[in-house]
């Protein structure tokens, strides 16, 4: 028998905690099981049976504190799904685990009805129209992204003849994600942002992406590219370590970087980074294609602070040569 004494009390962290909700809605769009069975026997005595939903709630403490009213956040339609359903059914902490109200609001329900009841209201929300045209804006709003970052690096790579292109993911070390919180994965890209201004690294620099991403397995991240003029810059490899060099600096060791620039074997035909000729429109359409990927749809932020940016460009400048 499951009882809610076998939860575990592992700390996840943010970014999981909030994939693990996603997952959750998710799988909840996909079948009509309750979170747990539960079969009575001819003497009256119930008995707990789990369901494929059930191992879900098995972090289900460190889901509801996700939501935090400390922090401002944006949360994606899953997300906001899972919550607004604990607030409608009046979820609350008891030493014997999460629970609710029964419909007539006159007693406690133990947590395996109360876990039922609460996927019940998801599963109501789910199928409304609003939360189905919240996914279709998120989709759409990516694909508008996408082709705004294609014109402004089709326009930085049209600045100089030559244009050399960085490309580095940023990361932060595994024992520090337990406790990284998105906004200070935010406050920290604004430091690396302003460090531009002022840090020779980045020197005949001609523009930049960087795009706040969340994966599965790493949490939290940030894909970079920069760009300089070919002229001025020569080595792609050094450049593009130097960059991820001043990321740990920032973290004060806290991140760590991986130069895409010194594995370019890997993309075979479609290298899109290192020296980019501007009269070689293949090379040109490859780097676009390169930058792009760093807006994959499938690593797009559960959660952000309000106001927060996901990506960012630098300006543009008109041709020079």
């Amino acid at each position: 028998m499951y009882s809610p004494s076998t939860t575990t009390n592992t700390s996840i962290s943010q970014s999981q905690a909030s994939i693990r909700v996603e997952r959750l809605v998710q799988s909840i769009e996909r079948t009509n099981r309750p979170a747990f069975e539960i079969i009575q026997s001819l003497s009256g005595d119930e008995r707990v049976q789990r369901t494929r939903l059930s191992k879900y709630f098995d972090s289900m403490q460190q889901m509801v504190y996700l939501f935090d009213d400390r922090h401002a956040y944006v949360y994606s339609e899953h997300l906001r799904a899972f919550w607004q359903a604990c607030q409608d059914i009046g979820l609350e902490r008891s030493p014997a685990g999460l629970i609710c109200l029964n419909e007539q609001g006159t007693a406690y329900l133990d947590f395996h009805h109360s876990m039922n009841v609460l996927v019940a209201r998801i599963r109501q929300l789910i199928s409304s129209k609003r939360y189905k045209r919240k996914a279709d804006d998120r989709r759409y709003e990516a694909s508008r992204k996408q082709a705004t970052l294609s014109e402004y690096v089709s326009q930085v790579l049209d600045r100089y003849s030559r244009t050399v292109v960085v490309r580095v993911d940023l990361h932060y070390r595994a024992i520090t994600r337990p406790r990284l919180r998105i906004e200070h994965v935010f406050n920290e890209l604004d430091k690396f942002i302003r460090a531009r201004e002022r840090n020779p690294i980045f020197e005949h620099e001609t523009g930049y992406v960087c795009s706040v991403e969340q994966g599965e397995d790493k949490g939290f991240h940030i894909h970079a590219a920069f760009f300089f003029n070919g002229a001025e810059v020569r080595s792609d490899f050094a450049k593009a370590r130097k960059v991820g060099e001043l990321w740990e600096q920032i973290t004060r060791g806290q991140g760590y970087f991986f130069s895409c620039n010194d594995d370019k074997d890997k993309y075979g035909d479609e290298l899109g980074i290192g020296v980019i000729k501007r009269a070689d429109s293949e090379a040109c359409r490859k780097s676009i294609k390169a930058v792009i990927y760093l807006t994959k749809d499938n690593q797009y932020l559960r959660m952000k602070p309000i106001g927060a940016r996901t990506y960012r460009t630098g300006r543009i400048h008109r041709a020079m040569d």
